[in-house]
């Protein structure tokens, strides 16, 4: 585990896995997909596309399927049945995420720095009421690299106008963990129990945590400017 910056002023949040609990629709829509197409998905394909921008996955996906539709095409698809996932009410906020969300808005700006697709983003802010709580959003389409690379996170910093090394960055996968050390923010870790980070990844958290409430507890100490943040011993 590594140590807190002395100073951060800010939060970056991931979406998927952090805030709601939609990383198992986006294997069951690549593979519905996949499996129109007479294509197998599983586990070892979920694995090489977690983190990945929707430019990067789609690609992906239509070449394993074997698809005659684009990638530009294929992420409409799979896009559409998240956007159906959502209004159906699958597509919930993870216990404590809302407090978590509030409560670092109320010390600093905060952004969200995610691998799905902007219409996604926006749809979920919007849905769950906390849009209004983010001062950017930055999706990996729109930088030129997906995580593990850090371009999503170093875009949300410079939107935020904060220095990376100023912010914390709280994330569940290794990729995300990866992409968030890498632009050289302070990672928490919120380890996905169906997704398991790798011991690497999560080695470069300073706090792992699977309870949302212990993650806020961390960020609210470290935000308020507390040298020794309350509860730095891991959680995993």
């Amino acid at each position: 585990m590594l140590g807190v910056r002395s100073v951060v002023n800010a939060v970056v949040f991931d979406m998927d896995g952090v805030l709601v609990e939609s990383e198992h629709l986006w294997e069951e829509f690549w593979a519905k997909f996949a499996a129109a197409r007479g294509a197998s998905w599983g586990p070892e394909q979920t694995k090489k596309v977690q983190g990945m921008s929707s430019p990067e996955w789609s690609a992906f996906l239509a070449e394993f399927a074997g698809a005659r539709e684009t990638a530009a095409e294929t992420e409409r698809l799979v896009v559409d049945d998240m956007i159906g996932a959502l209004e159906q009410g699958r597509i919930e906020l993870l216990a404590g995420a809302r407090e978590m969300v509030l409560a670092a808005a109320a010390r600093g700006p905060i952004a969200l720095a995610s691998s799905a697709a902007r219409r996604v983003i926006d749809a979920v802010l919007v849905h769950h009421g906390i849009s209004a709580n983010f001062t950017a959003t930055v999706s990996s389409e729109e930088v030129p690299r997906g995580k593990p690379n850090p371009d999503v996170y170093l875009a949300a910093a410079s939107r935020l106008g904060v220095a990376p090394d100023n912010c914390l960055a709280v994330e569940d996968s290794s990729n995300g963990l990866r992409a968030a050390a890498a632009a050289g923010m302070t990672v928490l870790a919120i380890p996905n129990p169906q997704y398991p980070p790798a011991e690497d990844a999560l080695a470069l958290a300073t706090f792992a945590s699977s309870e949302h409430d212990k993650i806020r507890e961390f960020l609210v100490n470290a935000l308020d400017g507390q040298s020794e943040p309350q509860g730095t011993v891991t959680g995993r």
